[in-house]
């Protein structure tokens, strides 16, 4: 319900601040990186944060933006030493490139390399890669294809063969469910938080930055009109669909309004090459390597097999939404720490170690 979505300090009785914040509460610095030959190059919109540890290469989920892993970088960086690099994937958040219709996993998996060799040359620190949905499923492509040799470690969060390829089916329903445009950023705040899109205010706040971006009413004149109620298809919540986010048509003439960034619809044609074969490409990956799970119920027949023959670390995370690491970023953070710790990836923060021994006496 509703009140379990809305953070604690935004008690029943105070309305929500669904008000943008900015990505330097979260990151060290913004960067555009350009890829390529200087006659056609490719640009992408990177975040970073830290300067010592490894390397950990983030990418987000399809529709998302490097924003989606706000959070979870200062919740990371509170518990362990490492460097930070998230990135807008093609036709993503503010990444500019001249096909940003190829969403093939092979050109996704190069932009990754090619990204980490602009910022680190051919000797960058060790990297963990962590992946979300589409981005776990590059992650995986990329690591099985040693395009960064320098890669020690794997996470892959919420992508599972198996469950990705049953729900591609509703993908088109849904997308076809959610609001065209909106009057406002923090109508699309509020909206992808009572929707269940995104179950965390704070997260939501930052993220929804990447995944919308303001036009002029001529440029939104085209976009279709919402779907009733009674066809609005979201994760979680129905009944918080609220008409009057959606930006309405016929006074579109004198406003700006917000759309989405990206029309996944159009990538149709590549969400299967996405996902068939990646568990068993996750699999042979001789690396050490996590999975965190929205629900034990995600895994396939391949993982669940290789998980008994302890081919890789696995954890359930509490009740949270496909977009886990928004949902749950501290839970995601301790997962991940722990993972970097016990394959001494990573050291501890020095905080971390006296709670951690403060705990001990106390126990």
């Amino acid at each position: 319900m509703w009140e379990e979505n809305v953070d604690s300090e935004h008690e029943v009785g105070h309305k929500p601040d669904y008000s943008p914040v900015s990505w330097r509460e979260y990151f060290d610095q913004m960067e555009d990186v350009a890829v390529g030959a200087s006659d056609s190059r490719d640009v992408f919109r990177i975040y970073k944060a830290g300067s010592d540890g490894p390397l950990l290469v983030l990418l987000h989920g399809g529709g998302h933006s490097a924003l989606s892993w706000a959070v979870f970088t200062t919740a990371i960086a509170s518990r362990v030493t490492c460097r930070v690099l998230a990135m807008d994937l093609r036709g993503h958040g503010d990444t500019l490139v001249r096909q940003s219709d190829d969403f093939s996993t092979q050109t996704m998996s190069s932009d990754v390399a090619n990204v980490i060799r602009a910022c680190y040359g051919e000797t960058p620190p060790p990297i963990v890669l962590i992946g979300h949905g589409v981005g776990g499923a590059i992650a995986v492509h990329t690591a099985s294809n040693t395009l960064l040799p320098a890669t020690v470690g794997l996470v892959a969060i919420d992508v599972v063969e198996g469950s990705a390829m049953d729900a591609l089916h509703s993908i088109q329903n849904f997308l076809k469910g959610r609001p065209k445009s909106f009057k406002s950023m923090d109508h699309a705040i509020e909206w992808s938080v009572k929707s269940g899109q995104i179950r965390n205010l704070e997260s939501a706040r930052v993220s929804m930055v990447g995944q919308i971006k303001r036009c002029e009413a001529e440029e939104a004149d085209t976009l279709e009109q919402p779907s009733p109620v009674t066809d609005m298809v979201v994760e979680r919540n129905e009944e918080f669909y609220d008409q009057s986010y959606v930006n309405d048509k016929e006074n579109a003439a004198s406003e700006t309004v917000y759309r989405w960034r990206i029309d996944l619809s159009k990538s149709e044609k590549y969400w299967d090459g996405w996902f068939r074969g990646t568990s068993n490409l996750f699999l042979s990956c001789n690396l050490p390597k996590l999975l965190l799970l929205a629900g034990i119920d995600r895994l396939d027949r391949d993982l669940t097999i290789g998980q008994m023959q302890g081919k890789f670390m696995m954890q359930v995370l509490p009740p949270c939404g496909h977009a886990v690491q928004e949902d749950k970023p501290e839970k995601v953070a301790e997962a991940v720490a722990a993972f970097l710790l016990r394959h001494k990836f990573a050291e501890a923060r020095r905080e971390t170690k006296k709670s951690e021994k403060e705990n001990c006496n106390e126990n």
